[in-house]
């Protein structure tokens, strides 16, 4: 019983730290959306948890009633431990995620391997990509994917354009293969209009693009999403031509080492 009070005591507090990283406020029974940051490490520790136990029950022999077996609860339960563990510790956000992919088994890369890895991703987003609109940069073992928002977006609107949803399923497909990076998905915007609507926008159009990659199977641990609004401009926002490149949706994938 001291076990179990201990696990529900646990869980609630991640439910409180989930809510707190995605930016959503527990009222009651009740969630608000507050403008914050958001980052979706605690996703997996919950939801493999209940993903797990509802699929893995056995069949009583004395009874043939379904329950779920010791071996089941004590293998969710060092799951959610490891990854628990990991999400709640760590200096940043950065170190709780990687912290937290650790303690669901994804491995880390080091040594020479992190520049080959990130050199093979590079050339199948390459691949994928070409003739897609999306601009492509490394620096370092870093890579950052440059969505424009004419493309992605119709104007005012955070609901992507169905015809850059086959652009998605291609860096979901490569993403989906190369599991040791991490992917900060970030919202721009140009200068132009009230500066809360343009963070919000910012936030929202990042907060879209990183969903529809979790709904291609990327591991939502790995995701981090902000709106910068018109904070980090590329180019003048003086000029149509500036305020359109301005107006983007950055992907930067970093190696988990």
């Amino acid at each position: 019983m001291q076990i179990l009070r201990l696990l529900i005591e646990w869980v609630k507090l991640t439910g409180e730290l989930f809510c707190e990283s995605f930016g959503l406020e527990l009222r009651h029974n009740s969630v608000n959306l507050r403008n914050m940051k958001l980052s979706a490490y605690l996703i997996p520790v919950l939801l493999s948890g209940s993903l797990v136990v509802s699929s893995c029950q056995t069949a009583n022999p004395y009874t043939g009633q379904s329950q779920i077996s010791k071996t089941t609860i004590g293998a969710v339960a060092g799951g959610l431990l490891g990854a628990g563990v990991g999400a709640l510790t760590g200096k940043n956000s950065k170190e709780r995620r990687k912290r937290a992919l650790i303690g669901m088994g994804v491995g880390v890369l080091g040594g020479g391997a992190v520049g080959a890895y990130m050199d093979r991703q590079e050339t199948e987003l390459r691949r994928e990509l070409q003739g897609a609109g999306v601009g492509i940069s490394r620096r370092g073992n870093e890579i950052s994917l440059i969505m424009p928002g004419d493309i992605t977006f119709a104007t005012g609107s955070s609901q992507i354009e169905g015809r850059f949803y086959g652009t998605l399923d291609g860096v979901a497909k490569v993403l989906v293969k190369y599991d040791k990076t991490m992917i900060d998905v970030s919202g721009h915007t140009d200068s132009v209009g009230a500066r809360d609507y343009n963070y919000r926008l910012s936030q929202q159009r990042a907060g879209s693009v990183a969903g529809y990659l979790q709904s291609r199977r990327i591991n939502s641990a790995r995701l981090q999403v902000v709106g910068y609004g018109p904070d980090q401009p590329v180019a003048s926002n003086h000029t149509p031509e500036g305020r359109q490149a301005n107006r983007r949706v950055t992907i930067q994938l970093a190696p988990l080492m």
